[in-house]
Formats: C-alpha cells, structure tokens, sequence
C-alpha cells in the first residue's frame, strides 16, 4: 500500500476525476461569470465591453439590488437567531432519549426532503385571503381578512417563515449526531455535581457542540443568502420587488426582464463575495470563543 500510495502516477489517477469534476463545474463557470460581468451582453447578440460599469450601477443606480440584498440578509438574521436556536433546542431535547425519538426525529426532518414547489404552495394555502390562517383566526374571534401575501406590511414575513421552517430539520439532525457523539461521562460527572437539564445543556453540550454549530451556521447562513424558491413560489417577488431576494432578482433579470446576462453574472459574483466574507467572519469569531 505505502508503495502504490509513493508512486505519483498512481496518485494522479486517483486524484484527477474529481479534480477535473471541480474544475468544470465549480472553477470555470466561476471565471466565466466574472468575465460576463465585464460585458453588456443579453445572451445572444454580440457583447459589448463597458469593464466595472455593471458593478457600479449596482450601487448606484439599482434600487432593486440593494433592496433584495437587505431581504436576503433579513432572512440570514432570522435563520442565525430563530433557525439555528429551535434546530439546537429540538438536538438536545432528542438526544435525551425522550419516547418515540425515531418518529419524531423523522417528522422534523420530512420537511426537508419535500420539494421546495410543493412547500411553497403549502404555504400559499396557509396565507391567502381565504387559506388557513385567516380560517383560525376567525375561529378564534380575531376577524381578519389580511391579504398576507400581497400586503407590503407582511408579505416578506409569508417567505421568511417558510424558509426557516423548511430547514430546521435538516440543521437538527446535525446537532443532533453532535450531541450524541457526546461522551455520557461529562454528564455523569456533572450530576455529581449536581448539574442536570438545563444547567448540563449550557455549561457541556453547547460548548462541546462549538465546532457543530459553527457548521450549521456557516451552512444556514450561505443557504439562505442563496434563497430563491420561497420567494418564486409564495409572492414572486412582490408587491412592488418587497420581498425578492438575491437569487431571484438574479434569475428575473437573466429570464424574465430584458435579458441581461452581463449584469446579472455581475450581481452573481458580488454575492460570492459577500457569501465569503460572511463565511469567514463566521469562522472568525467561531474560533475566537
């Protein structure tokens, strides 16, 4: 084995699929993205070169830019301090061994398996006029006939709690392996002392759980900066581009408006760079507590 492994060639061989995989489908398209970005260009027609001038427009001159970069950074917010928090709380709860933790493991994963079409017009069942929200609060003597979707004052609310809800799942079953990968003699240990339930959860599982919420944070945070179905599906951007997200204004200005690839491959770029710096600032302070 040592001598297969010291042999370069056969090393090669092992490394160049995936390699040559990464390559096409990760470094090129980035490097052509770029290049496009430098370009007016609608996809067909020849392009012309006007070098930084779509990056400028999209600081100056754009208003639907910078109002779908604060929507998904809204939706980041609220995946960090609401998504994040009830996944961690769901892990440990679990992990505890409570009854039937295989079944509801497994209901609260389900979402995330589920199309994001289909989850997005669950949700519209749930918001319309007449959908099921406004059916409850009927019912409860809250007469309220809120157009939920279409209301500037709570549309972005009708894709922000779908999105998080989707995911919650899918970071808790993360969690959860962490916190059961937790050896039980810190908590033998701590009841000695008498530390149990909440006073264990905060002085051992969370920061023994530091490296797996890192992850999930980073994962939630990148996730949700690329958010596009929820906002597609629940209000199609609207009223008035209120709740359109990155990716969406992204797609909208490739296919639905007059297409525009040089731009929107230039808006494409800007959110790497800012879905890294964000990720690395994470790591930042992560490695800092």
């Amino acid at each position: 084995m040592k001598k297969l492994l010291s042999n370069k060639a056969y090393i090669a061989v092992f490394v160049a699929p995936g390699l040559i995989l990464f390559l096409v489908m990760a470094v090129i398209p980035l490097f052509t993205t770029g290049y496009y970005g430098l370009f007016n260009y609608d996809g067909i027609g020849e392009k012309v070169f006007i070098g930084l001038k779509n990056y400028k427009e999209l600081f100056t001159t754009d208003p639907y830019f910078l109002r779908s970069v604060l929507n998904s950074f809204i939706l980041a917010a609220g995946s960090l301090f609401i998504q994040i928090p009830i996944a961690l709380f769901l892990a440990i709860l679990l992990a505890n061994g409570i009854k039937g933790e295989g079944f509801y493991r497994t209901v609260f994963f389900l979402p995330v398996v589920i199309s994001s079409m289909v989850i997005g017009q669950l949700w519209c069942k749930i918001f319309n006029s007449e959908g099921l929200l406004n059916a409850i609060l009927g019912a409860l003597g809250m007469v309220n006939d809120t157009a939920w979707l279409v209301n500037p004052k709570t549309a972005y609310m009708t894709t922000v709690i779908p999105a998080i809800w989707q995911s919650i799942g899918y970071h808790m079953v993360i969690l959860y392996a962490g916190v059961k990968n937790i050896s039980p003699e810190y908590y033998e240990a701590a009841k000695l002392d008498g530390a149990t339930g909440f006073k264990a959860a905060t002085k051992i599982t969370i920061p023994l759980l530091k490296p797996t919420i890192l992850l999930t944070t980073i994962t939630s945070t990148n996730g949700t900066l690329q958010l596009f179905d929820e906002s597609l599906n629940l209000t199609n951007g609207g009223p008035g581009k209120s709740t359109m997200t990155m990716s969406h204004y992204i797609y909208n200005t490739s296919f639905v408006q007059s297409p525009n690839f040089g731009y929107a491959a230039a808006m494409s770029i800007v959110i790497l760079v800012m879905v890294a710096v964000l990720a690395l600032i994470q790591m930042k302070v992560g490695d800092e507590r």
